[in-house]
């Protein structure tokens, strides 16, 4: 267990922002994320302070980066632009949300199955991927400021290697349905060699959303999100049916990104998290 100070960090905002699906809200305090083959906890203890259920190592070497750590946001919410009233109150809203560094096969994987779905229908999809083809994960036990996890037992998101072995039935018994051949086919090209998804880190923005698209059942929307939230692309802006609305409603259809460098697609984030959030507290 360790403890940090983090500045502009909402475990439970994030976990409600729709970029991932198997990062859980335990309580008021406690969110618990499976990534990377592990079960992490964490804790509010205070003002921006937090307790992490992992040893200094394991911080430093995945949830450092997953958790988007090293940026400084709050740099990046006063550089909003003083007239776009609508932007300042969303990012007021989301006030500690963080775009997280994904791994980027489950984040490809996830986005194919995303398209057209609700989130926990996502998510249960996902989740039955996950426990028949991924690593069982046995969290350690835990004591305060922690809780009991929500399972006794979690799986790993699991490789190409490992989701090859499933044949279109097997993926269409996930509950995906259209989407079962674009995710056999995504694995196949990643098992194959043909897109190397290590090599992708090293591309542009240009050309790695051009090598996203050119795959079977991957379009715009799905490649920007793949790249936002697998590749730390935060220069991208997925446009969604959310977004589109919000697009129509408060920006006359477009947005324009480029007042954003590096930083759209954390805008976007607080537009769709206070659109949909706050559609929910209106009903």
């Amino acid at each position: 267990m360790i403890y940090r100070t983090i500045p502009f960090f909402d475990p439970h905002k994030i976990a409600l922002s729709g970029q991932a699906f198997r990062f859980n809200i335990i309580d008021d305090t406690r969110v618990e994320v499976v990534a990377y083959g592990h079960y992490l906890q964490v804790a509010c203890v205070g003002e921006d302070d937090f307790a992490f259920s992992c040893s200094e190592k394991e911080f430093n070497d995945i949830w450092k980066d997953y958790f988007d750590l090293d940026r400084d946001y709050v740099s990046v919410f006063h550089s909003i632009d003083e007239d776009d009233e609508y932007l300042k109150d969303a990012a007021a809203f989301g006030y500690g949300i963080r775009i997280l560094k994904q791994e980027p096969f489950e984040t490809l994987i996830s986005y194919i199955i995303s398209q057209r779905r609700s989130i926990p229908a996502i998510t249960t999809s996902v989740e039955r991927i996950c426990e028949k083809y991924g690593k069982k994960i046995v969290p350690p036990r835990l004591k305060e400021p922690f809780t009991d996890p929500l399972k006794k037992t979690y799986y790993a998101f699991p490789t190409s290697s490992q989701l090859s072995r499933a044949s279109l039935q097997d993926i269409s018994d996930m509950g995906v349905g259209y989407r079962d051949r674009y995710i056999v086919e995504a694995v196949t090209d990643v098992e194959s060699g043909k897109i190397d998804m290590d090599s992708l880190r090293k591309k542009s923005d240009d050309e790695l959303f051009l090598v996203l698209t050119s795959m079977f059942g991957v379009g715009t929307k799905v490649a920007n999100c793949v790249m936002l939230f697998g590749f730390n692309r935060t220069g991208r802006f997925p446009v969604d049916v959310w977004i589109r609305r919000i697009l129509d409603k408060y920006y006359g259809g477009s947005f324009d990104t480029t007042l954003y460098p590096g930083t759209a697609g954390i805008m976007q984030q607080f537009m769709f998290f206070y659109e949909r959030i706050s559609s929910k507290a209106d009903k």
